[in-house]
């Protein structure tokens, strides 16, 4: 009897949906122009995935059968990574980092991994540079660990004997767009074969415990390139951010099935690698300018960490028609609306003035307590007063013009005042149960127009 053909379908590269014929809208995530054809080869009933993992069938257990109890976190000797990770490596975990080209994923990864090769195993898989290049890598990071072990592969089978042979206690694949398995005859990097490969790497992770490492690239929009399946299948998803202009890094968790999400560690690019910041607070605060209108210092709470950073706003006039608003680090639509509720609620238009906002440093900040920093330092800006230099401020602003109370205040004014500021200008509402540290006072605003007569002696 004949074998069954190839068929074609047509597959979206945004959320894995097929389709036996081209569409222009995926009707699943409604992505314009995202399908694209793959050839699919006969399977037997039993999937690669399966005969990957050993073959065996899984057997149902009650819960009071299955033995174990806290897992057990190997520390990588990189703090911050382990911060990120939920304090440190899970066995049998899968976890997939993500970054612009160059922004430091290998480099992270070949310090880690050499940390951790001290004494136990290694495999190191390199599919987008050769064994040399890595080695070049690992000599100009100073690198040294006799159980650490590269593999320039990218076919997946081959990398299962590698592994069968070598028995790492980690493995790490760069990247997962360049492996490809035989199974399917599809490119590497389609949407097929980074949903086979990924499928069978976290069959191998999970049946034999071996914490692995894949390295995803990223789209123009900054999502993670391939299936969105993919971010599904792993225990945890780090993205690596920076701005090409400034040193530091932002490794942040967006997915942690061990840990907190939202969690950062912040590390500086240099020679010899990324090098650990292990007070971001001052590093972030270091440059600012002194008595400049416009410039706040606002807080973010990152996970379990408190970061002070410094916001900027400039207001000028608009020399044309149509006014420009330009973000950095901010929501652009969280400062539309915040300059409305400035012209409601407290008189002041800046209908017809182009309006920059920047987050100094190169960070991003995304949490509604800098509503209340933003709204100050646009006025500040506008009026040209300044800002006392010892001054904090944080709290989320309404539509009504109220200021609203937000999380962990404690760690936020403790940070503050550890840093050597003197004075904390914060909602209402968190006061209440505060226990404010000494050296610092707190006080506290009930609406943006109370806000503004506290700090620029502005009567409504």
């Amino acid at each position: 009897m004949a074998g069954k053909k190839p068929r074609s379908v047509y597959t979206c590269s945004n959320c894995g949906s097929q389709s036996p014929k081209w569409l222009g809208k995926c009707p699943d995530c409604q992505q314009w122009n995202s399908f694209v054809e793959e050839t699919l080869a006969p399977t037997s009933p039993r999937s690669s995935a399966t005969a990957a993992s050993g073959g065996d069938s899984a057997v149902a257990l009650r819960l009071e059968q299955i033995s174990g109890g806290a897992e057990q976190r190997q520390p990588c000797a990189i703090a911050e990574l382990d911060r990120v990770l939920g304090g440190g490596i899970v066995p049998g975990s899968f976890i997939l980092i993500g970054g612009d080209p160059g922004i430091g994923k290998s480099t992270l990864l070949l310090q880690a991994v050499a940390a951790l090769a001290q004494q136990r195993k290694v495999l190191y898989v390199t599919a987008e540079e050769s064994a040399l290049q890595v080695k070049l890598r690992a000599q100009r990071l100073q690198i040294s660990a006799s159980e650490l072990f590269l593999l320039a592969e990218t076919a997946l089978e081959r990398i299962f004997d590698r592994v069968k042979e070598i028995k790492p206690a980690f493995l790490v694949v760069d990247s997962i767009q360049t492996i490809f398995t035989s199974a399917l005859e599809s490119a590497p990097g389609s949407v097929s074969q980074v949903r086979e490969c990924a499928g069978m790497l976290m069959q191998l992770a999970k049946h034999s415990g071996i914490p692995t490492f894949i390295v995803g690239h990223v789209t123009k929009d900054g999502s993670i390139a391939g299936p969105r399946v993919l971010e599904h299948m792993v225990d945890t998803v780090l993205y690596f951010e920076g701005d090409p202009g400034h040193p530091y890094r932002i490794l942040r968790a967006v997915k942690n099935r061990y840990g907190s999400t939202n969690e950062i560690g912040v590390f500086e690019m240099s020679d010899r690698g990324l090098r650990q910041v292990n007070n971001p607070s001052e590093i972030f605060l270091a440059e600012r300018a002194e008595d400049a209108p416009g410039s706040v210092v606002i807080t973010s709470l990152e996970g379990s960490r408190p970061i002070l950073v410094e916001l900027q706003a400039l207001v000028s006039s608009a020399p044309y028609g149509t006014a420009r608003r330009t973000t950095m680090g901010i929501d652009h639509n969280r400062v539309a609306l915040l300059v409305a509720v400035l012209e409601k609620k407290a008189g002041i238009s800046l209908l017809n003035h182009d309006i920059f906002v920047n987050v100094a440093g190169g960070v991003k900040i995304d949490e509604p307590a800098a509503d209340l920093g933003i709204l100050v330092a646009l006025v500040s800006s506008h009026l040209n007063k300044i800002i006392p230099r010892r001054t904090i401020i944080f709290g989320e602003t309404g539509l009504a013009g109220e200021i609203r109370a937000v999380a962990r205040p404690e760690l936020r004014v403790q940070e503050a005042a550890r840093l050597g500021f003197e004075r904390c200008i914060m909602p209402q509402g968190n006061i209440r149960s505060l226990e404010v540290p000494a050296g610092i006072t707190v006080q506290g605003v009930a609406t943006v127009q109370q806000t503004l007569d506290v700090l620029f002696d502005i009567s409504s």
